[in-house]
């Protein structure tokens, strides 16, 4: 069945794949697993759990919260609240363990489980593995005074708005903002940490009922958020995903920004405030050529990684770097967040928008996004798609033809039997004909 961990914890659909069951003895192998590894010693030890609003975070938090409790593990419940915030809170209330039950921008149905050690980063590989081999053996639960006690954690949203704005480098007055927040997890921290920053605030997608978040709104969804912003006259609009780790934006104009042009604009800013170490950004192979250029224009070097913001956080943390994240808006910013933050990435999006005093249409100019096609080409033999000779002379020709304006990906897919195709060009027509002539070649060669 494969690993049960994924690169973002346990996620499925909620009542079928992730099961209270389950995600009551995931709480058990987890706080054993941790207790073992010494990670409790000499203390009792705390949990903090917070959740996005979907219905099935209900039981499963329940679920999570009996597990913990019944190992022997005292714990906080935040209620809803984004993901980066029950990261940082995990480390500023000194928890030794976070939970966070949330399927991020997937459907309602779905939903997730990911773990956080006492510094708020996700659990290393080998810690999951462990959890993951320990579920279902015997042990000897604690009784009387032993097990963990469960309290309700106060303040939570005005702490972790305080954190925000003391990032701030400036004031927002004098903005205009819609802020969609995908009737999920940011639905109180964006609005309130915006207008505390001193925003004018326009609110979308601020009605969570357990069933609506992410549907036809937030990150993945513009088309709400881009008629508002033209409706009202805003400055700009900030979409989050369901659990807020993720931020795009739409410009006055109604023009997307996605992460790649949100990473090349806070990269600017981090170098010319000195906090850009190494002059390097770290992103995956996914992002746009137009970004690369734009960065090597701008003399920032950029490190790639695999598609994945675990892998994007590990290459920060072995490199030192400070900033990174992907075209589908996850941005870390070391200096302020463990995990890709939505509503921080947001303020300090507009951040630079009020330091340089130009529009956001402008500061996107920073790079221009090659046209990008992608085309997922199923039912093939994904393991010879590096050793097939007649492949690598496809990718050969159009990589040759493509020059310095364009750019080949060939990545088989890490769960199915598919091959994804992705071709940049300096159009949409020389990019959509050699990403179909390479998926044809896929088609016959590994078919």
């Amino acid at each position: 069945m494969g690993r049960l961990f994924g690169t973002d914890g346990v996620r499925g659909l909620a009542n079928r794949d992730l099961t209270a069951p389950l995600a009551m003895d995931l709480s058990v192998a987890a706080a054993r697993v941790l207790g073992e590894a010494g990670a409790f010693t000499g203390h009792r030890p705390v949990a903090v759990v917070g959740r996005d609003p979907r219905a099935s975070g209900e039981f499963l938090e329940a679920a999570v919260v009996a597990g913990l409790a019944s190992a022997g593990v005292d714990v906080l419940r935040l209620g809803v609240l984004p993901t980066p915030a029950v990261a940082h809170l995990t480390h500023a209330l000194t928890a030794d363990l976070g939970v966070m039950l949330s399927a991020s921008h997937n459907p309602a149905p779905d939903n997730g489980i990911k773990f956080f050690d006492r510094s708020g980063h996700k659990l290393p590989d080998e810690i999951e593995d462990r959890i993951e081999g320990s579920l279902g053996l015997a042990w000897e639960p604690p009784t009387g005074a032993g097990v963990g006690r469960v309290r309700e954690a106060h303040g939570t949203v005005e702490h972790y708005v305080a954190h925000l704005i003391s990032t701030l480098p400036v004031s927002l007055a004098g903005l205009r903002v819609v802020v969609d927040c995908a009737h999920g997890a940011s639905w109180e921290v964006a609005p309130e940490a915006l207008r505390r920053a001193g925003a004018e605030v326009i609110t979308i997608g601020v009605a969570p009922d357990g069933l609506n978040i992410n549907s036809g709104c937030g990150s993945t969804h513009l088309d709400a958020l881009r008629a508002a912003v033209l409706e009202h006259g805003a400055d700009a609009g900030i979409a989050n995903d369901g659990d807020a780790d993720r931020c795009l934006a739409v410009t006055a104009s109604g023009e997307e920004v996605d992460g790649d042009q949100i990473m090349a604009i806070l990269a600017l800013e981090q170098r010319e405030a000195g906090l850009l170490a190494a002059d390097t950004v770290v992103a995956t192979v996914m992002s746009n050529l137009g970004f690369r250029l734009a960065m090597r224009e701008a003399g920032i070097t950029v490190v790639e990684t695999a598609v994945g913001d675990r892998y994007v956080l590990e290459a920060m943390k072995e490199g030192g770097y400070t900033l990174g994240g992907e075209q589908s808006g996850h941005v870390i910013m070391r200096h302020h967040a463990t995990t890709g933050d939505g509503v921080l990435t947001g303020l300090h999006l507009l951040a630079a928008m009020a330091r340089r005093g130009v529009s956001l249409d402008e500061l996107a100019k920073v790079m221009t996004r090659l046209p990008q096609v992608l085309i997922n080409v199923r039912g093939v033999d994904k393991t010879r798609a590096k050793t097939s000779p007649e492949l690598a002379g496809a990718i050969a020709e159009a990589e040759s033809e493509l020059g310095d304006t364009g750019r080949v990906l060939i990545r088989p897919s890490g769960t199915e039997p598919m091959v994804r195709v992705m071709v940049e060009a300096a159009s949409q027509e020389q990019a959509q004909a050699v990403a179909e002539r390479l998926a044809g070649v896929v088609r016959t060669a590994l078919g």
